[in-house]
C-alpha cells in the first residue's frame, strides 16, 4: 500500500485534495498504526487524493503544552506551520482529538490557519456523499456497540453525532453507557496524563470507564481516539473480558466497504 507524501507530489508538481495528519500515536504505536492502515485504506477506496508528511511531521506540540512547557510546544508549532504553510497546505484530517483540537484551535496565533477535521466527521462525510458504501451483509448489524466520547473531540469540540452517525450507517446497535455525550468519564489519557506517573487512589480512570462499558454488554467498543483506544483496551484487558473488541470507528468503517 503506497501512501504518497506531500514531498513526493510537489516533485510532480501536484498537491493533495487533504494532508492526512498522523500523529504520534499513528506512526509509533503497532496497535494505532492498524488505525491509520484502516483511514488510508477509506481515503484509497474513496478515491481521496490525499498525502501525509511523513518524517517531516513532527508532534503537534499538544502534550508539551498540556503539561506546562510553552517553550518546547512553540517550538514544535512553529516548525509544523513552516512545513505546512511552505507545501500551502489548507485541510488537514486527522484521527486523533489531541492533534485535531491543537491544530484547530491553538495553531492560528502562531500563524497556522487550516480548515482541520476530525476523521469522524470526514468519514460521516463520505458516508453521506455515497463516496464509501458500507456492505448490506456485515457482522456488525446484530451486534451491540458502545462509543466512549474522547473528552477532546466532545467536550472540547462539542463533535457527538458524527462517530454515532458513522455506527449508525454500519446498522449496529448502539448502546449508550450512563455517562455519554457531554457527560462522559475521560479514559484517563487527556492533558498530557497519557506520559505522567499516575497519582494515589484507589482507581484507575480507565478502569472505571471500561467497567462502564462492559456492563453495558456491548460485544464491541467504539472509540475515534487512539489514546482512549490504548486506555479502553487496557481496561477490557484487567477486567478479563478480552473477548469485547475495542475498535476505533475507521478500523470498523474498513472492515465493511
Amino acid at each position: 500500500m503506497h501512501v504518497p507524501t506531500v514531498a513526493e507530489m510537489t516533485v510532480n508538481g501536484e498537491s493533495p485534495e487533504i494532508l492526512f495528519w498522523v500523529g504520534c500515536a499513528g506512526s509509533f504505536d503497532q496497535r494505532v498504526q492498524k488505525i491509520t492502515k484502516a483511514f488510508s485504506l477509506i481515503l484509497h477506496k474513496a478515491g481521496i487524493k490525499y498525502a501525509i508528511l511523513g518524517k517531516e511531521e513532527m508532534c503537534t506540540g499538544d502534550p508539551a503544552r498540556r503539561a506546562g512547557n510553552e517553550f518546547i510546544f512553540q517550538m514544535m508549532a512553529y516548525q509544523n506551520i513552516q512545513t505546512l504553510n511552505n507545501y500551502n497546505i489548507k485541510k488537514i484530517v486527522t484521527a486523533c482529538p489531541h492533534c485535531f483540537n491543537i491544530l484547530k484551535n491553538e495553531y492560528a496565533e502562531l500563524g497556522g490557519v487550516y480548515e482541520v477535521i476530525h476523521h469522524s466527521v470526514f468519514l460521516d462525510q463520505l458516508i453521506n456523499e455515497g463516496k464509501i458504501v458500507i456492505k448490506e451483509d456485515n457482522n456488525l448489524k446484530n451486534t451491540s456497540t458502545t462509543y466512549h466520547d474522547s473528552c477532546y473531540l466532545g467536550r472540547a469540540n462539542n463533535i457527538y453525532e458524527a462517530p454515532r452517525k458513522v455506527l449508525e450507517a454500519l446498522k449496529t446497535e448502539l448502546v449508550e453507557m450512563k455517562r455519554c455525550k457531554s457527560n462522559g468519564l475521560c479514559c484517563g489519557a487527556g492533558g498530557a496524563q497519557m506520559f505522567k506517573e499516575e497519582e494515589k487512589g484507589s482507581t484507575r480512570i480507565n478502569m472505571e470507564r471500561s467497567k462502564e462499558a462492559i456492563s453495558t454488554n456491548a460485544k464491541v467498543i467504539a472509540t475515534a481516539c487512539p489514546f482512549c483506544n490504548t486506555m479502553m483496551t487496557d481496561g477490557v484487558k484487567a477486567n478479563d473480558k478480552e473477548d469485547i473488541k475495542v475498535m476505533d470507528i475507521a478500523e470498523l468503517v474498513a472492515a465493511y466497504i
